[in-house]
């Protein structure tokens, strides 16, 4: 029940950031937290919202905080490499975006399990 309404509380922040109600969106992002410290969605909803506002000192503690929880999501390494960037950064933003490259790559590996076929020309 719990992460069920956190899930549904990052949701409706994510609305909320949308529809330019960006402190509200932060609010409910807190409750869901409070509700389930280990919610990946909301911590990654916060440090992309967070961006979104320019706080980037959140938007990185918010993304890390994401990236322990699962740390093979492409997603966080990408906000991960986004805010570096944003930081001046380049060779921390090079570093998250390889990895979000790698982890989409395998990724598509996993899901398209076609055959080689060897033609016979």
């Amino acid at each position: 029940m719990a992460v069920e309404d956190a899930l549904t509380m990052t949701a409706d922040a994510v609305l909320d950031f949308t529809q330019e109600r960006g402190d509200t969106a932060l609010e409910k992002l807190q409750a869901a937290i409070n509700i389930d410290p280990l919610c990946f969605n909301a911590w990654l909803a916060r440090a992309e919202i967070f961006y979104g506002m320019r706080d980037l000192e959140n938007a990185l503690n918010a993304a890390e905080r994401a990236q322990e929880i699962d740390p093979n999501d492409v997603h966080v390494h990408t906000t991960l490499s986004r805010i570096w960037i944003e930081k001046g950064d380049k060779k921390k933003a090079e570093k998250y975006s390889l990895r979000a490259r790698m982890l989409g790559w395998k990724e598509q590996i996993k899901n398209n399990k076609k055959t080689c076929t060897v033609s016979s020309n």
